[in-house]
């Protein structure tokens, strides 16, 4: 529909500014950006809608009033019939012609259908946008609730590059700390003298170093209702253990080097198993001295000062308020033992990246538990007179939750990525099998791969990032309903259409004449979706919301199927006919597979 709107609003700017001029009322510079023009709500009412409510109080009238003589003013037009339904000036458009400018624009645009407006031009084109997701710690491998946070990065990155943006993603590895000391502390204790290693208990190295970390809670606490075999020391021997690895003890490094490694790497794996990519990584350790060094600047300059137990503490009144919890006013930026805290590397962390790739907007995709500490940051970083700090975002999102309850990575209560992506490609596998698919298929074991990623990605991009979740395997991998394999579904069934069609000896028709034919009700609906996808991208380009595009691709198969059960195409009424339906379904298959990208959801030829 992009073309048409775009016509569209160019017949309503000249009919207002022909009106205003006809009321001697001067119209205001630039009134032609408060001129909306939407889909209407009701085919009934014609197919674009633009309200006149913005122009009611300089011309003091009422807006139904406006649009009925703003309408009778355009008259007749090329594109379709003026309507003025209550205070919107409507259209019923020529189908034939609308049609064939939205079929023709996603024949020629093909995987690039989508990126560029009604005036040609890609929305977000010149904007530099980094963004930053992920940020893994390297003692424990990704769990579920990394699985939407990266989800996430990567279809807004992947939207906002469809839009035109120049996207520059990367990962902040939290490589450092007294968390990371603790599985360091564990393996110490349990499995140093006995060399283990992760190659030779047969893990991941992610998953092994996590399992420390599960180990060292363990110790610390001691066993359930046995207070005499707790070791609440042990906290204090990783805080001991972090001073002398900020001493730069060679010991606690050649340590730190090896387990962060071992974590590391079986990120990675997972990252590149889940389709998932950065531009580049930043690590904490490398971080934290600069944001240390602009800390005591900033102490200097008086922006910050030394608390009665030699913290270094910023007042942060203006962002919580007055009333607040005393104890909220306060930020330790560094502790009194002169350590840093996540913010300190957070600091240097924004700090280095803007001088690595001076952007636009810098995106941070973390968790809603995180609201706080964001709005700090930014605070800190336009205090210490960093301009660009204003182009600071936080994408926050919410949890997902457990049927049992919240995750808890010291107890050991996670769901892990790598453990939950083996179960759904095993539940998928096991489905495929029992409907006798497995030999049609091709590989069966890379589509349940596929089903179980594109399941686990669209549950987690389906809600709107700041709503909680609960995650339901079960019901993501339905291939009914509102998920991934539904999708990858109908995908294959268009797949299968196209083909079936070319053995029964039709070829696509995309003429004028043709596509002139493809006015039915059931046509026409499927054929604006598909004219509506440009304005969605922008759209959620803009939100950085990946949930309208879900929705989206979800409703155009879903009206795709609706088509497809009232609309014969081999046994259509004419040879033309059939292939115009069949140039409709490619154009619609080529739509899905665009959006079915930017929501991470993998495209199967069979199912």
């Amino acid at each position: 529909m992009s073309d048409s709107k775009s016509d569209f609003k160019q017949i309503i700017c000249s009919a207002v500014e022909k009106y205003f001029s006809q009321k001697q009322i001067e119209l205001e510079p630039g009134f032609e950006n408060k001129i909306v023009v939407q889909n209407a709500p009701d085919a009934s009412m014609g197919d674009l809608g633009s309200p006149m409510f913005v122009f009611a109080k300089s011309l003091k009238m009422a807006p139904p009033q406006i649009a009925k003589e703003v309408a009778e003013l355009i008259g007749e037009v090329s594109i379709g019939k003026i309507l003025a339904v209550g205070p919107y000036v409507n259209i019923k458009l020529n189908k034939a012609d609308s049609a064939g400018k939205i079929l023709e624009a996603i024949k020629t645009q093909g995987d690039s259908y989508g990126s560029f407006n009604s005036e040609g031009k890609k929305p977000l084109e010149g904007r530099r946008v980094m963004i930053e997701f992920s940020s893994p710690n390297t003692n424990k491998p990704l769990h579920l609730g990394h699985v939407r946070n990266d989800a996430l990065g990567e279809s807004v990155s992947r939207i906002l590059k469809a839009a035109g943006a120049e996207v520059y993603k990367v990962d902040l590895i939290n490589n450092r700390g007294v968390h990371i000391c603790k599985s360091m502390l564990a393996y110490k204790m349990f499995h140093e003298a006995k060399g283990d290693t992760p190659e030779s208990l047969g893990m991941k190295g992610d998953h092994f170093v996590g399992q420390c970390y599960v180990e060292f809670d363990k110790y610390l606490k001691g066993e359930k209702d046995k207070p005499e075999t707790a070791h609440p020391e042990a906290n204090q021997m990783a805080e001991d253990m972090l001073i002398k690895w900020e001493a730069g003890d060679p010991e606690v490094h050649a340590l730190w080097e090896k387990m962060n490694g071992w974590t590391f790497d079986g990120v990675k794996a997972t990252y590149e198993r889940t389709g998932i990519s950065f531009d580049k990584y930043y690590f904490e350790s490398e971080t934290y001295l600069k944001g240390k060094d602009e800390i005591m600047k900033g102490l200097e300059k008086g922006v910050f000062f030394k608390a009665e137990d030699g913290s270094v503490r910023i007042d942060v009144t203006d962002v919580v308020g007055k009333g607040k919890d005393e104890d909220n006013h306060e930020k330790v930026l560094l502790r009194k033992d002169g350590t840093s805290v996540y913010i300190t590397q957070d600091i240097g962390t924004a700090i280095s990246r803007h001088d690595d790739w001076a952007f636009n907007q810098l995106v941070y995709v973390v968790a809603s538990e995180q609201n706080y500490h964001f709005k700090i940051l930014f605070h800190i970083l336009k205090k210490l007179g960093f301009d660009w700090a204003d182009k600071l975002y936080h994408l926050s999102y919410g949890l997902v939750n457990l049927p049992s309850g919240r995750m808890k990575s010291r107890e050991g209560t996670v769901v892990d990525a790598d453990d939950l992506i083996d179960s759904l490609h095993a539940d998928a596998l096991a489905a495929i099998k029992e409907r006798g698919r497995d030999s049609e298929v091709g590989n069966a074991d890379e589509v349940a791969e596929k089903v179980a990623l594109g399941a686990l990605h669209y549950y987690m991009l389906q809600a709107t990032p700041i709503k909680d979740m609960l995650f339901n395997p079960a019901e993501s991998l339905s291939f009914n309903g509102n998920t991934g394999p539904y999708l990858q579904y109908m995908g294959a069934r268009i797949n299968s259409i196209l083909g079936k069609a070319a053995d029964a000896g039709i070829k696509e028709d995309d003429s004028d004449d043709a596509v002139a034919l493809l006015t039915g009700e059931d046509e026409w609906a499927l054929i604006r979706q598909l004219g509506d996808y440009p304005a969605v991208i922008a759209k959620a380009a803009e939100n950085l919301d990946p949930s309208e595009v879900a929705a989206y691709v979800y409703e155009t198969a879903k009206l795709f199927s609706k088509f497809y059960q009232n609309c014969q195409i081999v046994n259509a009424e004419s040879r033309q006919l059939a292939g115009a339906r069949l140039f409709l379904a490619d154009c619609t298959l080529q739509v899905i597979r665009n959006a079915m990208k930017l929501v991470l959801v993998p495209y199967l030829e069979k199912m």
